[in-house]
């Protein structure tokens, strides 16, 4: 048995608290990524490794050492590293002469290997290239994927919910609008991925509403697809499955359209027109002729008495 998979009883209350930060929990906690170098990772591998760390900062972890492994043919070390950081996102960067400048971005469940996909990296332009101002540490980017293959191939929807996992940051309940300020955009198209990275410039525009500029920041990169390790479906359910105590208890007779208006249904007794009280006129009274008794006979009128 490994030493990380043994049940250990804490000594001290810092390993107590280490420990229940790693137990389940019914709301995850943001998801942290391990970027990894492999053992003949060249200058533009290490560019890309570097840059997106510092646009994940600070849910990433950065590996300076190489590791010699190959991720489709032996998963243990991924596995575990993904233990020993607590990640359940990784990318792992090599190059040789057969895959140049190399990319493997991937994701765990119950840390072992669920999805992985290699990118070939055709184009890099790197932060420091890019002589603009920057985003701070930390911004949670708007995530904007353009082309029909993220909706038509299997592959490029699994590429495309990695790279949602991988970049969206944490789950916030409100958004300030001086607080948008960095956008990633995906474009898959001709069989390539292009990331663009931007910043969001707020401009005055004489109205309430300001005007968007976008001011390119990097990186910029041109991928390819290469190689994919996908998850059979059974797998890929049961890793998208939700506590119960998650779920919301269904309300009988409320439902919701798409814009998230509440519509309720009441349930009534059937209504006898006949005895609903309206406005009381002069006018609407019936004569004394045509008013009629409990068993339909009518009442004849009262006669006058004769002098």
């Amino acid at each position: 048995m490994e030493p990380l998979d043994r049940v250990l009883k804490p000594k001290t209350k810092r390993a107590k608290r280490f420990l229940e930060k790693r137990e389940p929990k019914l709301t995850e906690n943001t998801k942290n990524a391990m970027l990894i170098k492999g053992g003949n990772a060249n200058l533009t591998v290490t560019g890309v490794l570097k840059d997106i760390y510092a646009l994940k900062k600070p849910f990433a972890v950065l590996y300076k050492k190489k590791n010699i492994t190959r991720p489709f043919e032996d998963q243990t070390s991924l596995e575990f590293f993904s233990k020993k950081s607590d990640c359940s996102l990784f990318m792992f960067g090599s190059h040789n002469k057969k895959r140049p400048n190399n990319l493997i971005i991937g994701c765990m469940f119950d840390y072992h290997v669920l999805d992985m996909i290699e990118l070939g990296i055709e184009k890099f332009v790197s932060l420091k290239e890019i002589k603009n101002s920057k985003c701070p540490e930390g911004t949670k980017p708007m995530l904007i994927f353009a082309g029909d293959m993220f909706d038509l191939s299997e592959e490029y929807r699994r590429l495309k919910s990695l790279l949602i996992d991988f970049f969206k940051g944490p789950t916030v309940p409100y958004v300030r609008l001086a607080g948008l300020e960095h956008v990633l955009h995906f474009t898959a198209m001709d069989g390539k991925i292009y990331m663009r990275s931007y910043k969001v410039l707020l401009k005055k525009s004489g109205c309430k509403i300001p005007r968007i500029e976008l001011e390119d920041m990097g990186p910029s990169l041109d991928l390819v697809m290469r190689r994919t390790h996908l998850a059979s479906d059974d797998l890929y359910k049961l890793s998208l499955k939700q506590p119960k105590a998650l779920k919301p208890k269904k309300k009988k007779n409320i439902s919701r359209d798409v814009f998230g208006t509440t519509y309720g249904r009441i349930h009534m007794k059937k209504q006898d027109l006949g005895k609903l009280q309206t406005r009381k006129m002069k006018g609407l009274r019936k004569r004394p002729a045509e008013r009629m008794t409990g068993d339909g006979e009518r009442i004849s009128p009262k006669k006058t008495k004769s002098v």
